[in-house]
């Protein structure tokens, strides 16, 4: 079983080049720490739509450098997608291997007993590769990661708002049910879906 103090020693063993439906290249790895400007200059690109749908704390070079600080430090896998030609950052995918206990709270509440066996997962991707059917072409990646760290079902970081059809769709595509709703931090409504691997 991997360990994120492995993965962070060897970044290879989680590499991966991914042709997309265009037919150019992507390369899936784990976060490194040099990665700190292009994670900078990803996170500072995004819209403000996809930065109201992102959970990160700020979009600026001090967020990129405390998420690259933070490998194999916490309980998070970050990975992400850069182009071949360019290493241009265009992906930021997360896996927590911990749950919180809000999750624990209401996924009990609607029925369903979280484990050590669970994992959280959030996924954003930079606005021009959006809707190009990268997600569907990466989450099988994402899907094996966290197999190898021992998880059998994936929950939603956050959960996926309820007015956004497109993820909503894009998650039960993959595989992902929805088992309840909460209200946000913002006062929007949200849905918990889960997966089982």
């Amino acid at each position: 079983m991997l360990t994120l103090s492995a993965v962070a020693e060897n970044p290879l063993v989680l590499t991966r080049s991914v042709r997309l439906l265009d037919g150019s290249e992507v390369v899936f790895r784990p976060l490194t720490h040099g990665d700190a400007d292009a994670l900078a200059a990803f996170l500072d690109g995004l819209s403000a739509a996809s930065k109201r749908l992102a959970t990160f704390d700020g979009y600026d070079l001090r967020a990129a450098r405390e998420l690259c600080d933070a490998i194999a430090r916490y309980d998070k896998l970050r990975l992400v997608l850069s182009e071949v030609v360019s290493g241009r950052i265009v992906g930021l995918l997360e896996l927590s291997l911990d749950l919180h206990p809000s999750d624990i709270t209401r996924y009990r509440e609607a029925g369903v007993s979280l484990t050590a066996t669970d994992c959280r997962f959030g996924l954003t991707l930079a606005d021009d590769y959006q809707g190009k059917g990268v997600a569907t072409r990466v989450f099988p990646l994402i899907a094996d990661v966290a197999r190898r760290f021992g998880k059998k079902r994936v929950i939603l970081w956050g959960g996926v708002l309820a007015n956004n059809p497109r993820a909503i769709r894009y998650y039960e595509k993959q595989g992902f049910r929805t088992v309840g709703s909460f209200t946000d931090a913002d006062g929007a409504r949200a849905l918990d879906m889960i997966l089982d691997l």
